[in-house]
Parts: C-alpha cells; structure tokens; sequence
C-alpha cells in the first residue's frame, strides 16, 4: 500500500510536469507563430491546464460553495477566451498549473504509522489450561486466564505476575531508557517485552481494553483532531472574488468597454498570490534539508512558525538513551576502585542486560584493555549475576541480590546510594568474597549540545517544557541542568496528549518532539511533531511532521528562527503580489493596459516572487553571541 501511494504521489507531480512542458512550448508556438495551425497554440494550455482548473471551481461551488483562488482564476480563463484573447487565457493556465506542482511536491508522503503499531500487537499467547500450555491468538484471552511469558516475547495483554522474576522493557509505552525489574504481585503492560527470565501471570485487561490497544486508538484521534492549515490564498479567495468582480463590473459599466473589465480580471488573477506560499516553503524545506531536518509535510513550517511552546521527552532526545557508568565507589581499603570496576566488568562481561553490558562497555573505554574473564557465570533474573573473577567470588546486582547471600550495605552507604538514585541514577551493589565492597552508579547522560540548544530556544521566545516517563527525581534533575522550568514526569502517553490539550486549548500552540512509540500520540496531537530520524522508533518518525535525521538537536533554533524567516517571506511576496494587482488595476481601468499586456505585468510578479523566495535557501539565523 505504502508504494502504490507514493506512486500515484510522484504520477501527479510527473503529471504536472509534462502539462507544464507542453503548455508552455504551446504558448510559445503562440507568440512566435511557429505553427501552421487552424487554432491558436495557446489553445493547447487551455485545454491541459485551464479546463481542470474550471472543473475544480465549478465542482467546489455547487457541492459546498466553496470560493477559493480557482473561482477567479476560471473567470479570468472564461472572459479572456469570450473576447479572443487566447494567449492570455493560455498565460495564466500555465503559471496556475505551476503553482499546483510546486503544491504537489509540498504535499506529504503516505505515512504508515498506526500500521507499525499494529504490527506490534501481540499475535498469540501462551495459556496455561490443563496442567499445560497452549498457543492461542491473542485476542482469545480473556481475563482472568493465566499465561506465561517466555524470555524475548512480548508481553500479549494486560496482567500481574504470579511467579517469576524478570526485567521488563516498557520503552513502547514510557519511553523509559532501562529496563525494570519485575517480581510477583506487579503489572506488566501489553506490547512490552520481556528480555530475561520467564514469568506467570493473571491477565486483568484484554483486547481493545490492553495498553497497546489504547496506544493505536490514541494514535488515530490524535490525527483526527489536528486541525489543518488553510492556504493564504483560499483563506482571502472570498474577498478576492468580490472586489474583482466589483472592479470588472463597475469599470465595464462607466466605460462600456468590456476589455477593459477583462483586463481587470486577468491581472487580479491571484497567480502571485497562489505562488507565495509553495515558493518559499519549498525553499524552506531545501534549507531545512541542509541543516539535518526532513520535512514530511508541506504545511509543517507554517504550523512550527506559531508555536509558543516547545515540548521535549527527555530520554533519547535531550539525552543519549543509554546508560553510562558515572561513578564508581569502594567500600575496602584492598579494593581500589580500579579493581573494582574490573572485577564488576569481569562478572558482567556475559550478562544480556543493558546495564551490564553499559559497565563492560564503559571499562573498555576507561582503560581501552579488554575485560578480565570470569569463571561460574550464573545470570539471576530481576537481581543480577554472580561469577568468579580474579579468583574472588562476585555479586553485582541490587540490594535483594545481596540480601539473599546475607549481605547489607551499612546504613552510611546506603544514604550515599539513595542520593544518587534520588537524582535518577541506577546503582548496582558490588560484593566480593561475601563482604560489601562498593557500587557502580550509572544514568542517562545529557547530549553536550542540549543545555545551549534549550538556552537559544528561550531566547526565540519559546518556552520549553518536559515532558518523561521517566520518574520524577531524574525528570528535575535533568530539567535543572538545562534550565527547563515546566516538568511534567512519569507519562504516559495518554498522559502526554493531555498536557498537549491542555497547552492548546490555552491557545499555546505546542511543538513535541520525541524519539520513542510512546511519544507518536503527542507527536500527532501537537501542533507539529519533530522525531529523532536517527535513533527513533519507525512510528515516532511516521507520526511526525518533521524528522532529525541526524539527531543533532544543535540545529533545531535554527529550524525554528527558519519557519519565522519563512512566514516573513510569505507576507512580503502577498503583500507585493497585492499591490502589484491594484496598481495593474487602475493601469486596466484608464485602458493602459490591454488583457495581454496586463497578463505579462501580472505574471512578471510572479517571477518576482519566486525570485524572492529563493532567497531562503542559504538563509542562516544569526547568533548573538
């Protein structure tokens, strides 16, 4: 489906392109004479690019009564070809026709984003009935049914363990950069996936009622309830209409000549004025292009342009995503921390978990020597490992891990341990030889350009918020390091998409921006959405308007200060088209110019336009400092 849309996307803008070839060798076979025909040549741009055009102004007025810029158009074509003047009817066919292409290339892809979603649902799961286990689809579960869930799969409905220790990972559904240790009597949500250890559990929310469910349909309302922006000039076609039929019509009464009337028609064609807006996004969109950004939809910057506030999650977009050992702490006088770093490396050299494989990755670069290989490596599901390294027996896990082998951090160690994990840190507990010997402190670490990019951001006017699934400690501290004042922590999606509303309604439009599947509802809902193109989740970047190909945040006041420029361009080109218009129709009303004549004025705005437009291109925000 996905190819056959982006097929028929890029058959309408080839379409374009070869009525634009044609119509316009037509008109000029027109001008020059070229060819022997027994019509005009100009006939032939009529016909490609003028017919559908009146077609569409016609089908707008009797289905809906809509007046948009194609209304004048068809009557500017109409009473051109009524008093012969073909060339000129031919003329503005031509410039309208490449309006719309420029439109088409601004038109978004097809976006498959509630497909992926889909896609992630659970098919089947294993139910216990009968002593044994059993395959069934998903959708067959009912509550209160029991299941298992083995290491890899993902977790089919809603539920609380029964038995069983494991590590979850809820990045679908909090974004949450580590995963969390689970053990009976807790929740686990549909769509997560469980990566150690195997578990039983009593389903207690099944069907559309599970997490993932609730995903999708947040997914599809949030699009639903996005408004769309109007061009500028369907927006004004209303007002347009009135005063050149008013103009036309009182000029033909007071002079009684009705080429004058239709001089006014022709150069109050809003060919200028259709071109305003397509000419300087796509030249927005080349310059965006350059500084890492793929715009996904040909109104984005128009809707980034009035955002006043700018919507952050955290972990992926302000921070890296993975954990990094930040400090290491012994407890012995014989264990220098060195040692203990090798020995903590040594036991977690095999582990799957991305918090031992974050301790052996962060040695290697420490000390650029490989770890130190361990003996008896045993991997304890929701408490850590054990292994023989260095011929010292080591524990490396959480304080359950310890106090199973009898082992308790002191009470001044443990309050040391309490202030890192106040701060959103994790801390794993080291012990050697039976006895407490220290822990490794690890947390998600903040991109070095995040604390500048926020700063240039206020300085826009904008005002940043958080908003995480992560727990509150690490939210604010986050949050503080970079100067962001609103924090909103722990959300969930739905979560999300009501602080999302809620900033809306106070008509403060939001721009989210956001790396994971859980952020694809806000992402939708905002005024406009920006993924993380590099390290994002395929849906976050489907349901997004604009996507970060390289992730380098550094670049996004740039986008910004570019969407402003942009808007600023736009009005100029309306505002010189405008005026060009009304001066062509006071030349038109006194006979000075012909229906010819004011179609070459007119469309030598529209160049004029375009030209200006470009401009954008290599447009570059300056910085104060």
């Amino acid at each position: 489906m996905q190819k056959l849309e982006h097929f028929l996307e890029w058959g309408g803008v080839k379409k374009d392109i070869v009525l634009l070839v044609l119509s316009g060798l037509s008109l000029v076979a027109s001008m020059f004479h070229l060819l022997p025909l027994p019509f005009d040549a100009a006939w032939v741009a009529i016909i490609l690019c003028g017919i559908p055009i009146v077609l569409e102004a016609v089908i707008g007025l009797v289905t809906a009564f809509d007046i948009k810029a194609d209304v004048l158009v068809s009557l500017a074509l109409i009473a051109s070809i009524l008093i012969g003047e073909d060339f000129a009817a031919g003329e503005v066919a031509f410039i309208m026709q490449l309006g719309a292409l420029l439109e088409d290339l601004t038109v978004a892809k097809a976006r498959a984003g509630i497909e992926k979603l889909v896609h992630l649902t659970p098919q089947t799961a294993r139910v216990l009935q009968n002593g044994g286990e059993c395959l069934l689809p998903a959708e067959q579960v009912q509550v209160g049914d029991l299941l298992r869930v083995l290491p890899g799969e993902t977790v089919p409905v809603d539920g609380v363990i029964l038995s069983g220790q494991t590590s979850i990972n809820q990045a679908v559904m909090t974004g949450e950069s580590l995963p969390v240790d689970k053990g009976p009597g807790e929740e686990v949500s549909s769509g997560t996936v469980n990566q150690f250890g195997s578990f039983d559990m009593r389903a207690t929310k099944v069907g559309e009622d599970s997490s993932i469910q609730r995903m999708i349909r947040l997914v599809q309302s949030a699009d639903a309830g996005k408004a769309k922006i109007v061009g500028l000039a369907d927006r004004w076609a209303t007002w347009i209409v009135v005063i050149a039929l008013t103009a036309a019509a009182l000029t033909w009464l007071i002079t009684g000549e009705i080429i004058r009337a239709v001089t006014i028609l022709v150069v109050f064609c809003p060919c200028a004025l259709v071109l305003a807006t397509p000419t300087a996004i796509m030249a927005a969109i080349g310059n965006a292009t350059k500084h890492g950004f793929l715009v996904r939809e040909g109104d984005a910057l128009e809707r980034l342009a009035s955002v006043s506030r700018i919507a952050f999650d955290k972990t992926g977009t302000l921070t890296f995503g993975t954990p990094q050992v930040t400090a290491v702490r012994s407890l012995c006088p014989d264990i220098p921390e060195d040692q203990l770093y090798a020995l903590t490396a040594a036991a977690e050299g095999r582990s799957e978990h991305p918090l031992g494989k974050a301790v052996v990755r962060g040695y290697q670069q420490k000390t650029g020597q490989p770890v130190p290989q361990a003996e008896h490596f045993q991997m304890v599901p929701g408490r850590g490992v054990l292994a023989r390294a260095e011929n010292r027996e080591v524990l490396a896990g959480n304080r359950e891990l310890l106090a199973e082998h009898g082992i308790s951090p002191e009470d001044p160690v443990q309050k040391e341990a309490e202030a890192f994990l106040n701060q959103g840190c994790t801390v794993i507990y080291v012990a050697v030889d039976g006895r407490m010997a220290g822990y490794l402190v690890l947390s998600d670490t903040l991109r070095p350009e995040s604390r500048d990019m926020i700063d240039r951001v206020s300085s826009l006017g904008i005002r940043p918020v958080l908003l995480t699934g992560d727990h509150e400690s690490a939210a604010r501290t986050i949050a503080a390091a970079l100067h962001i004042d609103e924090v909103h922590a722990g959300c969930l999606p739905e979560d999300k998409l009501k602080w999302i509303d809620f900033y809306q309604e106070q008509q403060q439009p939001v721009c989210m921006i956001g790396d994971g599947v859980n952020d694809a509802p806000a992402l939708k809902r905002a005024q406009i959405g920006i993924a993380m193109g590099g390290i994002g989740s395929d849906i976050a970047v489907d349901s997004a308007d604009i996507a970060l190909v390289d992730d380098e945040v550094k670049e996004l006041p740039h986008l910004l200060a570019l969407s402003r420029r942009m808007m600023t361009t736009i009005k100029i080109n309306l505002t010189f088209s405008m005026v060009l218009n009304f001066a062509a129709i006071l030349l038109a009303m006194t006979g000075i110019l012909n229906p010819v004549v004011g179609a070459l004025v007119h469309n030598a705005g529209s160049v004029l336009v375009i030209i200006h437009s470009a401009f954008l291109l290599k447009w570059r925000v300056r910085r104060l400092n």
